[in-house]
């Protein structure tokens, strides 16, 4: 009677295991990837004609499209995250790839960073000046390289045996931001902003151009990249926050985080992996770890973050006045706007 009673008690446990295990899975499964993007953070005025905000939206709305399917149909968050940069580089509204700002020199030189962060496999790229899109190379490098980060005319070789699509440097040429070039020049006076406080102001009151995106797949790959064309009027060899792995970019095991901002702030305050180590040593989720970097550490105006955490939560913020961004995820959540109130 004992030994049948055993019997009935471990057929009864193995029944509720096997039940609890299912549950947990099956709330798994309506929850299986998640992306975020961005286009870049700062002063983008609500007076914007309708006809710009709509282009703003629409392209949006298409990169963010881009992502989505991918990951609704189980593709990778790597390709995701490249497919729907690549977009964005292409598009002359944003300031990566074809639309980047100019240089001090009147050229254009672009940055770009790409992490796994099941791995914490990471690939960088600076200064390039023919590669047409950068996050691709970021990737090669990460994929392809027992190196990290290449710079200018190194970057070049790497590109060409990686035999990447190639164009001139005018190529990135768009006259709104041949137009933005010639107001910094002459509001600077043609000097370095350590020698006037002036273009310092114009930088705390611009709209800070940069393009990222975050995902996870169904098979929780966490993926985390950036591209920009840098700072307008930027001088000879700056390199901002993006290609740096841990300040404009950052992806582990926990959260995939891409930035846009003052890239001085935000490499100071080494805010992605800032976040990350919010979560993962003090215990915070990926919404307390951003406002922590956003409220403590930043100061008001400086960045915005776009970050997808492992349990396929979306975070968006920025203590800018607005921010270019979208994001989805399978269980319903989906968000593009622009304000801090979501208007258009």
């Amino acid at each position: 009677m004992i030994y049948k009673f055993k019997i009935i008690v471990s057929i009864l446990s193995i029944t509720l295991l096997t039940l609890f295990s299912e549950s947990a899975d099956s709330q798994n499964d309506t929850n299986r990837w998640a992306i975020a993007l961005h286009g870049g953070a700062g002063t983008i005025s609500k007076d914007l004609p309708d006809s710009t905000k709509q282009k703003y939206f629409d392209s949006l709305e298409e990169a963010l499209g881009i992502g989505e399917e991918i990951l609704q149909n189980g593709g990778s968050a790597l390709d995701a995250v490249e497919k729907v940069i690549h977009y964005l580089e292409d598009n002359p509204l944003f300031n990566a790839g074809r639309g980047a700002v100019f240089t001090s020199e009147g050229t254009h030189e672009l940055d770009a960073a790409f992490m796994h962060g099941n791995t914490l496999g990471a690939g960088a790229v600076t200064g390039l000046t023919t590669v047409k899109n950068p996050i691709t190379l970021a990737r090669k490098v990460m994929e392809e390289s027992r190196h990290i980060f290449f710079s200018g005319e190194g970057a070049e070789k790497f590109a060409d045996e990686m035999e990447l699509e190639r164009v001139e440097n005018n190529y990135f040429h768009t006259e709104q931001r041949f137009r933005q070039w010639k107001r910094s020049q002459e509001s600077s006076g043609v000097i370095s902003p350590s020698e006037s406080a002036k273009p310092l102001e114009d930088l705390r009151n611009s709209k800070y151009g940069t393009v990222g995106a975050a995902a996870v797949d169904i098979n929780g790959n966490i993926v985390a990249g950036t591209s920009t064309g840098g700072m307008t009027n930027k001088r000879f060899g700056r390199v901002g926050d993006v290609p740096i792995i841990g300040s404009g970019t950052y992806a582990n095991s926990l959260v995939a985080v891409s930035a846009t901002g003052w890239g001085e702030q935000i490499m100071k305050n080494v805010s992605a992996y800032t976040i990350a180590a919010r979560m993962e040593f003090a215990g915070d989720n990926l919404s307390e770890a951003m406002d922590f970097l956003l409220t403590q550490k930043l100061n008001p105006g400086d960045a915005g973050f776009i970050a997808v955490d492992r349990d396929r939560n979306v975070v968006m913020k920025m203590n800018t006045a607005g921010m270019f961004r979208a994001g989805a995820n399978e269980a319903g959540y989906r968000n593009v706007s622009i304000w801090e109130d979501g208007a258009r």
